[in-house]
């Protein structure tokens, strides 16, 4: 490592993209118009909906063996369309997502309609929604409903409503309406979470517009997070069901008529069904549902910490024989974790009595208890186990709750800090960079494109906060934390972009 003094260092290369699709409601050509209630008035119910569960897992040994057209019978009037009437707005698509990251609302049969020659004033879609209970809530996408101004649902029997809407949630992509029909077919609710891979699913919804449709897969993996939608509560089932433009807001189902799922999302290199598609949980949306009857929104538990996930070469550094848990990278200072005696460096293994087996999920588990519920949270600190106890509170507007970083997904490669320089932080850098006042430490100010450095992450623009869990104050005391090493693995903390994350740099010379 060598000292220097920076050149630019706001000049940053921005971690690959993850690309996912969004099963958004497709779009309809010459769609009526709705008179219906403004949705930015939402009606708070009196009471909360009765909802149908039932939490033994589906019974394997009675899988339909010839025809599901009996389950099939039993669910499909639960599934409603969901008619919405927008504004149009002129898709936004950029290069590198034109292939895999596509909006479905959005393109259709009438280019005059969606902006391709000009704007338009209203524009029409559709998806599809879940009754979950017998009084007329409606269980939908956010992105369904999103900027809706008229919303119609329209039953299996032909008859049709307009729905008022009572809640959505962004952060899960759930949405709740509500239509004024009583004695309505319900879907039961099964517990999720006794969702096992290979169970076989059936996802029933309305895509392009054609009817109600159907179709058969298999739940292909749980719990998968991460998918490139922005700051949400992922925790979605994989099934290779085929999901479709009009399926977003449809029902999964297991082999006894079950919601298991609400259809949301599919990962694509043409803009339809390849195979991979994504449910939110049933138990996830019972969550949500809950929260908005009740509140009219999400009450979210925060508990103040920056969070990111194990990799190999971490758990080596920090002593650790597998690589489950979530490390703590940052406290927010007076934040529930701060005064509850968490530090930096923790790896939190336990949460409420639950196994944390990533950040994703721990930052699930947090969000879904209840503000001022006090939790004990087992952590492994310089290898000895301690258990401390935490209360959370409301999240801010102004905080992420248990802010992921990207993985390190490049550690282990070779050599360390060699071809990184440093400098000062002085009060120029810190306002080109928006570095805060109490941090501490050195700019990183280049870092070459040849070096284990760059390979496990560390850019210019970085400012390097602990080498080998030394603190660092200045550029000088970096330069000297990495001379004579005694390994040939560093492990750095560093700040960027509002928040600190964990990475070890290699310098094992290649064979």
């Amino acid at each position: 490592m060598q000292r220097d003094f920076p050149s630019d260092p706001r000049s940053r290369l921005k971690p690959a993209a993850v690309f996912a699709v969004l099963a958004g409601a497709a779009v309809l050509a010459g769609a009526s118009t709705f008179a219906l209630s403004n949705p930015d008035a939402p009606d708070k119910p009196a009471q909360a909906p009765e909802l149908k569960v039932e939490h033994a897992p589906v019974d394997r040994a009675r899988t339909p063996a010839g025809s599901f057209a009996p389950i099939v019978q039993k669910v499909a009037p639960s599934v409603v369309e969901v008619f919405v009437t927008s504004k149009a707005e002129r898709p936004e698509m950029s290069g590198d997502q034109s292939e895999l990251l596509r909006r479905f609302f959005g393109r259709g049969g009438n280019p005059h309609q969606f902006g391709e020659e000009g704007p338009a004033q209203r524009q029409h879609g559709l998806g599809s929604g879940v009754i979950v209970s017998a009084d007329g809530y409606i269980l939908t996408n956010n992105h369904v409903i999103k900027d809706a101004s008229e919303i119609l649902v329209a039953l299996s029997d032909g008859r049709q409503f307009p729905a008022k809407l009572v809640g959505t949630d962004p952060k899960t992509d759930v949405a709740l309406v509500k239509i004024k029909v009583d004695k309505l077919p319900a879907l039961t609710f099964a517990d999720s979470t006794e969702t096992a891979v290979g169970d076989v699913v059936l996802a029933i919804g309305n895509p392009f517009g054609i009817g109600q449709t159907v179709t058969q897969g298999i739940v292909s993996a749980k719990d998968r997070v991460s998918l490139g939608f922005g700051d949400m509560d992922e925790d979605f089932i994989q099934t290779d069901a085929a999901i479709n433009p009009g399926n977003s807001g449809g029902a999964l189902v297991d082999t006894e008529g079950r919601l298991v799922g609400i259809n949301s999302a599919i990962l694509s290199r043409t803009g339809g069904n390849q195979g991979i598609g994504f449910a939110i949980p049933s138990s996830l949306c019972q969550w949500v549902m809950t929260s908005l009857v009740k509140n009219g929104r999400v009450e979210r538990g925060y508990i103040g910490v920056q969070i990111q996930n194990l990799t190999p070469a971490l758990a080596q550094e920090f002593k650790l024989d597998r690589i489950n848990g979530a490390l703590v990278s940052e406290l927010v200072p007076g934040a529930p974790a701060d005064k509850a005696g968490f530090k930096s460096g923790d790896v939190i293994r336990q949460y409420n009595g639950q196994p944390i087996k990533d950040a994703s999920q721990l930052k699930l588990q947090v969000a879904q208890t209840a503000p001022g519920t006090k939790v004990p949270v087992e952590v492994i600190r310089n290898g000895e186990n301690k258990t401390l106890e935490i209360t959370t509170r409301n999240q801010p507007n102004e905080q992420k709750l248990a802010r992921e970083n990207a993985p390190d997904k490049a550690d282990g490669h070779k050599e360390a800090l060699a071809g990184v320089a440093v400098a000062d932080l002085d009060r120029n850098v810190r306002a080109q960079i928006k570095v805060p006042e109490q941090l501490q430490g050195a700019v990183i100010t280049e870092v070459n494109p040849d070096s284990a450095a760059y390979e496990a992450g560390l850019r210019e623009g970085d400012v390097l906060t602990e080498i080998n869990h030394q603190p660092i104050s200045n550029a000088q005391d970096a330069v000297k934390s990495t001379e004579n090493p005694t390994t040939s693995e560093t492990l750095v903390k560093v700040w960027s972009h509002g928040g600190s994350r964990y990475l070890t740099v290699d310098e094992t010379p290649a064979n």
